[in-house]
This record gives C-alpha cells, structure tokens and sequence, in this order.
C-alpha cells in the first residue's frame, strides 16, 4: 500500500466571484459530494469551509454502499491506493463478552463494492476536498459564512446567496441560484428557519478517545468494526481499528445514563467507569495506551422538517443526523449530497430552483434514513441478532443487505414485522 498523495493548496486571499450558481457551505463528505457532482455537470460552483483541513472529525467508520457515490466521485484509485484498513465485516459482542459469528459483506454479495474502509477522517476529508477542487469546484477555506441571505417571494422567502467574511474580517456578499447548507450540526438554515426536530427516540451521548497497540484481528476480520454491548445492556462502545496504529474506542448510551448524577466536568472518569461494564473491551486494551483526551457528543439525533425550500438544499449532518451504531453518518452524508446534486443540476438545468424541485429527493431518502433507524431503536429495545438469525434464518440477508447500507430497497421493509414479533415475544417472557 501507498501513501494517500494529497495535493497542498496554498493559503491565498483570493476574493469570492460576484455570483455563482451554486454556492455550498461546508467542505465534509456532504458538501465535498454535491460540489463535485454538480462540477462534473458544468456548473459553476463556490464551496465555502470555515476550516483549513485537514481538521478532526468522528465518524470514521465506512460502509459498503458508500463505493457507488465514490465512484461516481472519481475517488476509488485513491481509495485503493490508501493505506485506510480495509473493512469486511462487522462484529458484536454481547453483554456476556460473547462475540457473534461475523457478517461478512462479500459472502452476501460477492463483489469488489463489498470490500469498505475504516478512515481517519483528517486524511479522508482532505481527500474529498482536494478532488472536488481538481474536478472544477472553486473551494475556499478559512471562510466563515456569517448569513444565508433570504430575500421575500411570491411562494415565500427565498434564499439568494450568503455574506462571508475571511479571516481578515473582511466580508463580501456571494449571489448563488441554489445555497446548499452542509454545515454540519451547526446546521445554519436549519436554526435559522426553526426546523430542528430532536428525535424522542434517541436522545443518545457519546464519549470516545483512541487506544494505541490494541489488539486487533487478523486476516479480513483486521478492519472489523466491533459492537460490543455494556454488561447492564445500558449502552454500547465502538472498536474501530486505525491504519495509524490507534483503535478507536467510544461508548454510547441515553444521555441521562452517562451524565445524571455524576461529574459531567470529568469525562474521562465516566468513561473509565463504563470501560470496565464492557465484557468484551478489557482484554483488548489491556496491553494498550490511551492517546488523546476523552471528547464527548451530546443528545445529536435530530432531522429538520425539510430537505428544501425555494433556493436552498439540505445535505448530511445540516439535514440530520441518525446514530453511530451501524456507521451510517458518511453513507448518508455522501448519499444525500449525490441525490441533492442531481435535483439541483435538473432545477437548474429547466430553471426551476423552487423546494419542489430541489427537495424531490426528499421522500425516498428520509424513508432509507428509517429503515436504519428502526433496526438501530430494535437494538436499543433489546434486539439480539444472533437470535434474529436463528429464529429467520432466510432474512440474515436483509440483515446484511442493512448493514451494508443498501437502505433504499423496499423489500427490506420484510424485516420489520419479524423484529417487532420476536421483541414482544421476549418482553412478554421477561414479565415486562
């Protein structure tokens, strides 16, 4: 394996062109997605990122739907070329520390799409932000996007462009026919219209650093990500291995769990307390050292009423975010940029740029966002997948097909009646 070349981009001070077609705050994987694709159709295209990357992120975890948008990218040669750790399956400890026999991707779908990365997000960032730059998109860094602008139409306020300011303090105004909002959780139109819903259902936290010299496994199950249950059933923590010799090791449990009644100024005691409630975690780390302090996330499941208005799109985190349990958050950062690319280049294209047009996505995406959701809340209320399995086993393929991230097909909806049956089964059994 080679190194991933990334081409370096000097600090300039460049002024933003008066007017655009499309201007895209934010430079993660969903803004990264729609700028490039929307490029590679011959618009003209202004990405605006308030960082110089490469910048920390979370969320390192690939799945294997995200190869087609890569693809579609031009990413793959590097993607391949990458020392990233190849990742095939995934894996879950119970409570009792007892490890479940692996889905492997390829054996349900024996193709090279099978075959997903687990990244260390400074490096895969900067990938995609490079390459939308050398596909056509104007990319500026160190650019604060202060407001959206909104201007009063007939159907509504419609959003026209956005006020910057550079680094120097100096701002300038951006007219664009479509903003597109990929903000990350800070998610500007989405605070600034009111359309932030928290989910009721996950009101989740997260608390997580990096291990090195953690054991790992061998062969095609080196890149496994691990789910690994708390003994109480409380929560769970993530394992996911680094090509940089770390292992990425978070817990994830109801926000009122991990912070009521302790010392929330003291993360790394709380986490030190949960380690030991994992059965499956002490013997992998026994050997290694902690590098890094203990970050937390918390309460971040939320969805904004809309995916669109007259002039503006919402993509990845600025749309919502669901919950890390089956690494779903660049599937579907990447997605939603793809789908919203090609809404936007066809309103443009006819000019039509109204929330119609560009929210035309909307419906089918939202409806792949629940599919996931539904098995994440099934594993929450007490979902066993080995049971699952045992019980079905002619819907272990589903399972897989989910967990690849295949969320878009409706005969995967054959999987919900099954899992509420056997949940009701049990909680009438337990007394509940």
């Amino acid at each position: 394996m080679v190194d991933v070349v990334i081409p370096q981009r000097p600090i300039d001070s460049r002024r933003l062109p008066d007017r655009t077609d499309v201007v895209v705050i934010g430079g993660g994987p969903a803004g990264a997605t729609t700028a490039t694709l929307l490029a590679q159709k011959g618009h003209r295209v202004t990405l605006l990122e308030r960082e110089r990357f490469p910048r920390f992120h979370i969320g390192e975890s690939l799945i294997p739907e995200t190869f087609w948008v890569l693809e579609r990218l031009g990413l793959l040669p590097q993607m391949r070329a990458s020392q990233f750790v190849e990742k095939h399956s995934v894996q879950f400890v119970n409570e009792k520390g007892t490890v479940s026999e692996p889905f492997y991707f390829a054996d349900h779908k024996p193709q090279e799409s099978s075959r997903t990365w687990q990244v260390v997000r400074s490096e895969f960032d900067e990938m995609m932000l490079r390459n939308a730059a050398q596909q056509g998109v104007d990319v500026h860094e160190g650019m604060r996007v202060v407001e959206v602008l909104f201007e009063q139409a007939a159907t509504g306020q419609r959003a026209t462009g956005v006020r910057v300011q550079d680094e120097t303090g100096r701002e300038q105004t951006l007219v664009a026919d479509v903003v597109v909002d990929a903000s990350g959780q800070g998610a500007m139109i989405m605070s600034r219209l009111g359309l932030r819903e928290w989910d009721p259902e996950l009101k989740k936290a997260a608390l997580w650093t990096y291990w090195k010299g953690a054991s790992r496994g061998t062969g095609r199950d080196q890149g496994a990500t691990l789910v690994m249950q708390l003994a109480d059933k409380q929560g769970w923590f993530w394992y996911i291995p680094l090509h940089d010799g770390t292992v990425s090791v978070g817990v994830v449990a109801a926000y009122d769990y991990l912070f009521k009644d302790r010392d929330t100024k003291n993360p790394e005691l709380i986490y030190a307390e949960e380690m030991t409630k994992c059965l499956g975690l002490g013997s992998r780390i026994e050997s290694a050292e902690q590098v890094g302090p203990v970050r937390v996330a918390k309460e971040y499941s939320y969805r904004s009423q809309q995916v669109a208005g007259d002039g503006w799109v919402l993509v990845g985190d600025a749309f919502g975010f669901l919950d890390p349990l089956y690494s779903s958050g660049i599937l579907l950062a990447l997605k939603s940029g793809e789908l919203a690319a090609d809404a936007i280049a066809a309103g443009l294209a006819v000019g039509d740029t109204s929330a119609a047009r560009l929210g035309a996505w909307g419906p089918d995406y939202i409806q792949g966002m629940e599919r996931m959701k539904r098995l994440v809340c099934e594993f929450y209320n007490g979902f066993n997948f080995g049971k699952f399995v045992k019980r079905h086993p002619s819907l272990r393929g589903h399972i897989t097909d989910l967990l690849i991230g295949d969320l878009f097909s409706d005969r995967l909806d054959e999987i919900i009646e099954p899992l509420r049956a056997m949940r009701a089964e049990e909680s009438i059994g337990s007394g509940v």
